[in-house]
């Protein structure tokens, strides 16, 4: 038997089949730091769930999950950063209510939040609370509130983190169902406004309860009513807005992770489990009823159909109360 024949084939094969040897394994994701920005600045409620999920999610990956606050122009600032970010997976951004509403408020945004972003998940939500100072309103419920406001139009006001923040939507959305007249102070941010408001300067806020809690421990502030739609399990005690008197309010400030569009689907994939995974661990458990958040989590799809609804809502209030920026 003449080997030639069969040592050429063999040869042909070997050339054949080395480029694919050659090509060196795919990385498992991650493979360096993941960036998380935070569009606002670090002590709130935002910037809590991204350090406490970046810790157990850094755990999981076993590669650092880097904070990063980035505020200005009402969070725009750093959601702008992320979505001309690479789309690897390497960037992402937890984002709120105004991922649903900037695109209406501000007329040059230089980004789409439906199209230039991939949603990962919803997170958390964190209830708006309607709290009063007790010097400055009698009402102990809405009902009575309700009351004194309509008994005297355009006396009393509301203080917010400043225009469209999920606190002033939830005034306006206080306003305008039960047709009463409020007068909106915006503030650069909840810790100042929730100062003005505990020295008498404003009377009521919709403040989150994860800044609200400890003063009304204190006796500083009064609580009247959650906006959403059920009750806190951290502080059961208190009604929503809407079974305390004034029928189908709801707002409720969700929290989200959203990566730059175009990120590969395996990346979206592996950080959306990830993040599934983190939010039912104990230490994120144990994190968010000290904040008063409750976890969410869902699918991509989800969510974005999620910020589509939310759009569509928001855009008519917004036009509506004729809510502007700062």
């Amino acid at each position: 038997m003449n080997p030639k024949p069969l040592l050429r084939r063999a040869l042909f094969t070997l050339i054949i089949l080395t480029p694919f040897f050659a090509l060196p394994a795919k990385a498992a994701y991650p493979e360096k730091p993941i960036r998380w920005i935070v569009p606002f600045p670090p002590g709130g409620a935002m910037d809590a769930i991204a350090r406490s999920m970046g810790e157990q999610l850094a755990k999981k990956f076993n590669q650092p999950v880097v904070v990063e606050n980035r505020p200005g122009a009402g969070g725009n600032l750093g959601v702008e950063a992320v979505a001309r970010a690479p789309a690897d997976g390497y960037t992402m951004v937890i984002t709120s209510i105004g991922m649903a509403t900037n695109k209406f408020m501000y007329p040059r945004l230089s980004y789409d939040p439906q199209k230039d972003f991939a949603p990962v998940s919803l997170l958390a939500v964190v209830p708006n609370m309607l709290v009063v100072n007790p010097s400055k309103v009698q009402a102990r419920n809405i009902r009575d509130l309700l009351t004194e406001l309509r008994a005297k139009p355009g006396r009393y006001t509301y203080a917010s983190a400043g225009n469209g923040t999920s606190i002033h939507l939830a005034g306006e959305l206080f306003a305008s169902m039960a047709n009463v007249d409020m007068l909106h102070v915006p503030y650069k941010g909840s810790g100042p406004a929730v100062s003005d408001l505990i020295g008498g300067q404003v009377d009521m806020m919709f403040d989150s309860i994860t800044s609200a809690r400890p003063h009304i421990a204190a006796g500083r502030l009064i609580p009247l009513g959650l906006t959403t739609d059920k009750r806190s399990a951290s502080m059961p005690e208190v009604p929503t807005i809407a079974e305390a008197g004034l029928a189908q309010y709801e707002l409720s400030p969700w929290f989200g992770v959203f990566m730059p569009a175009g990120t590969p689907r395996d990346v979206l994939a592996r950080m959306h489990s990830a993040m599934i995974e983190v939010l039912a661990s104990p230490e994120i458990k144990a994190r968010f009823v000290t904040l008063g958040a409750e976890a969410v989590g869902s699918t991509p799809e989800a969510f974005t159909q999620h910020l589509a609804r939310e759009m569509v809502r928001w855009e008519k209030l917004i036009r509506e109360r004729n809510i502007r920026p700062d």
